[in-house]
């Protein structure tokens, strides 16, 4: 592992790059967390800066920058910089700098869900029954077609929101005019996926990998819907808890998970021309016929990243360092037994339209392992407000699932904004 003291440049503004700046501060590498453009919480961790002057999206701007103080590590936080080529600007315009993530050609397999599912085709990875659509009137067809339940995914990328389940033919015939005729979703939805509605439960799980080996973190369950009980409209993500239990999916299952989906997705996409470097998020269904990836996620996810960051005990940075550098097989992953809790807590209105600027009071200090991080703040006239829809997420570790739930719990109850709305339930499925 090179002794280099690393400058880093974090790119996002979410509760995943908080929790990511909080991770990479803790490594003796880093020596300095610039974070463009970074929110509230960022702004308060050691070692980091937030940056407002140099724009996420534009690339020249910071390659400039980057370059002008020395930085030797980009980690692209967001799938958006991923998709619109981030890594490939800088390998062509700064080659000495080390990018944490997918080239542009890896990042189709977020950017493109037509794209993803023709790959686990090709490669015998284990995924729903489905179709590729860009003519509306032929998807109009296919839905009067079959008999079973569909989920309706806007190809591109639409933040999380553009995957519909409709529960009647009516509905769906509607989610697929939303998409394709109104553009709900805009050019996300010029192409559509339909397929197989699976039954079971959902798990997140985080893989790391250089483009050969493939290293994962416990699988988690992240709660999408904004409703309890998963009712509602689907969100970014309500809250997270990792890791999963036993009877949802066994540590041979996990085996079999990296066997039959990690690995071979990690080989698949060597193996055509485009090693993935970073983090590959795959989203699975554990159905009674076995676990099918519903997607994949070219980052960090969101907010699984919260509670996973918190339960890792290697150091990040040389773990990212080793994803850069090919030696991945040789690092040792080090997680945390304990369980972790994250509840999100989100703008009134939210995923709908909300106010911004509303000020938030939080605890001066916290109790041991729980933490807070921030989404949608900035910090304004030295006042923490409210800038994005999901605001800021509570956190906690502990011996136990209950613990941790109770610990997260309780620090929300010390967090006070108006209109604030969180969902009551995270985790309540483990605990049945």
């Amino acid at each position: 592992m090179p002794e280099q003291q690393l400058i880093i440049l974090l790119v996002g503004n979410g509760g995943r790059e908080h929790a990511i700046a909080w991770k990479l501060s803790q490594s003796s590498l880093v020596t300095r967390i610039y974070v463009v453009p970074g929110n509230g919480g960022t702004e308060t961790v050691p070692k980091t800066q937030n940056v407002t002057s140099v724009k996420a999206d534009d690339f020249p701007a910071l390659v400039q920058f980057a370059k002008q103080l020395e930085i030797n590590l980009l980690v692209p936080g967001p799938e958006a910089p991923l998709v619109a080529g981030i890594v490939d600007y800088f390998k062509k315009h700064a080659p000495e700098i080390r990018a944490f993530g997918p080239s542009e050609a890896a990042a189709r397999m977020e950017g493109s869900k037509t794209f993803s599912k023709d790959f686990m085709q090709r490669h015998s990875i284990p995924t729903a029954e489905y179709r590729n659509f860009n003519s509306y009137e032929k998807a109009k067809e296919y839905l009067d077609s079959v008999a079973h339940n569909v989920v309706i995914k806007a190809s591109g990328l639409a933040a999380g929101k553009g995957v519909i389940i409709p529960t009647t033919k009516n509905e769906a015939h509607d989610a697929l005019k939303e998409i394709m005729l109104e553009k709900e979703f805009g050019d996300a939805g010029d192409e559509v996926v339909i397929e197989e509605f699976l039954e079971g439960d959902e798990l997140s799980i985080l893989t790391f990998s250089d483009g050969t080996t493939a290293r994962s973190l416990p699988p988690a369950q992240d709660h999408k819907r904004i409703g309890e009980n998963d009712t509602g409209p689907n969100t970014g993500g309500m809250g997270t808890y990792a890791p999963a239990p036993k009877r949802i999916v066994s540590e041979e299952m996990i085996e079999q998970i990296h066997k039959t989906i990690q690995q071979p997705s990690i080989d698949g996409m060597r193996e055509e021309g485009f090693p993935f470097t970073g983090v590959l998020f795959t989203g699975l269904m554990m159905t009674p016929s076995g676990p099918k990836v519903l997607e994949y996620n070219v980052r960090f996810g969101d907010p699984e990243t919260q509670s996973l960051l918190v339960l890792l005990e290697s150091d990040l940075a040389e773990l990212m360092l080793a994803c850069t550098s090919n030696t991945l097989s040789s690092f040792s992953l080090k997680v945390s037994p304990h369980f972790a809790v994250t509840v999100v807590m989100a703008a009134g209105g939210y995923p709908g339209s909300y106010k911004k600027g509303t000020p938030i009071q939080v605890p001066d200090a916290l109790e041991p392992n729980t933490w807070l991080f921030d989404a949608g703040t900035i910090i304004k006239g030295g006042i923490l407000q409210t800038s994005g829809g999901r605001v800021i997420a509570a956190t906690a570790a502990a011996e136990s699932l209950q613990q941790a739930l109770d610990k997260a719990y309780a620090l929300v109850k010390r967090v006070k904004f108006e209109g604030m709305q969180y969902r009551t339930d995270i985790a309540a499925r483990a605990l049945r």
